[in-house]
């Protein structure tokens, strides 16, 4: 009977090892040792063949009865020790609901973004349309059809970025109006936000990329007394209820007559100070009646129908209302100024 002691002593060293075993991987390797090819009751099995046919049956019966306890403690001691694992792990990622939360802090528009936002709104709230064009363009819709002859200084390389000869970034966003007066027939009352481009040195107030928003209205008697209300309802809104404005004489050679508008300082309502550099008025944007050269070359028949444009740096615009000094603060995305937009 030395087979059938061996066995026994097989299954209580087994219930000893697996009591010891603490993880996953020393009971797999427990599993393979005391099960596998190699293990101490596979070696005693293969020597049945040496005992007597009374006692085969008998040994046999003995060893699938350890085989099957020992796959039941092993079964048993791997779910005690998922359990385990499992409350150690609940207490480990327990949350205290009484706990205030972590604050996350939000986003906010650019403040350039606002301030063209802001604008829009306003001209929408006016009935015009908001519009988009490209930023690469030809020459044709940024200097031709806006009357700038070949010969104007406006058209020269040191201050437009040429990509061919007749293809360039965008200098203005006139060139909008262009394309919306040849696709779309009077009455037309659109504005066009976007970036343009100009071969400038940076600076406090210069930048190489900045953005502009025009404005253009089109039908019949269209007069500057309009041009006038428009822009005026505009500055109020964007400005403050109590600002005034005043056109002063100027030349742009896609508007006839043109002026630039000022509106009065909304921070000294008009006395001086360091805003408006102690004159009371602010320079805020440049304006006019289209020229009928510009009406002509879009397909519009200047003696049946007038209209006015506008022009207003967003730029300028924010810099103004928020007291930016400097234009490439703007552009240098250090949080601690945008956060002040927020």
């Amino acid at each position: 009977m030395a087979m059938k002691e061996k066995l026994e002593e097989i299954r209580q060293a087994a219930q000893k090892q697996l009591e010891a075993a603490s993880d996953e991987s020393s009971l797999e390797q427990l599993r393979v040792s005391l099960l596998g090819k190699k293990s101490e009751l596979s070696q005693v099995l293969r020597g049945m063949g040496q005992l007597s046919a009374d006692e085969r049956p008998k040994i046999g019966a003995l060893a699938n009865d350890i085989r099957s306890s020992i796959e039941s403690a092993i079964a048993s001691r791997r779910a005690e020790i998922e359990k385990q694992l499992s409350a150690a792990k609940l207490a480990a990622e327990r949350i205290d609901v009484t706990m205030p939360g972590t604050a996350h802090r939000r986003g906010s528009r650019h403040p350039l973004g606002q301030i063209e936002h802001e604008m829009a709104e306003i001209f929408r709230s006016m009935g015009f349309d908001i519009v988009d064009g490209p930023e690469v363009e030809y020459d044709y819709y940024n200097f031709q059809a806006l009357n700038i002859p070949e010969n104007h200084p406006a058209r020269d390389t040191q201050d437009t970025f040429y990509i061919t000869d007749n293809i360039l970034l965008r200098s203005q966003t006139s060139g909008v109006q262009v394309h919306t007066m040849e696709t779309t027939k009077p009455p037309i009352r659109v504005v066009a936000p976007g970036r343009v481009y100009r071969s400038d040195a940076v600076d406090a107030t210069h930048s190489p990329c900045f953005h502009q928003m025009e404005g253009l209205v089109i039908d019949k008697d269209i007069t500057m007394g309009d041009l006038r209300g428009i822009l005026l309802l505009f500055a109020q809104k964007m400005f403050g209820e109590s600002t005034r404005v005043r056109f002063r004489p100027h030349h742009f050679p896609f508007t006839e007559p043109s002026a630039e508008l000022d509106i009065s300082c909304f921070v000294c309502g008009g006395e001086g100070c360091r805003v408006c550099k102690g004159e009371g008025w602010i320079e805020i944007l440049g304006c006019g009646m289209v020229h009928p050269n510009v009406l002509t070359m879009s397909g519009i028949d200047p003696k049946e129908y007038t209209g006015f444009a506008f022009g207003i740096g967003i730029e300028r615009v924010a810099m103004i209302k928020y007291g930016i000094d400097d234009m490439r603060l703007c552009y240098e995305n250090d949080v601690r100024f945008l956060r002040e937009f927020a």
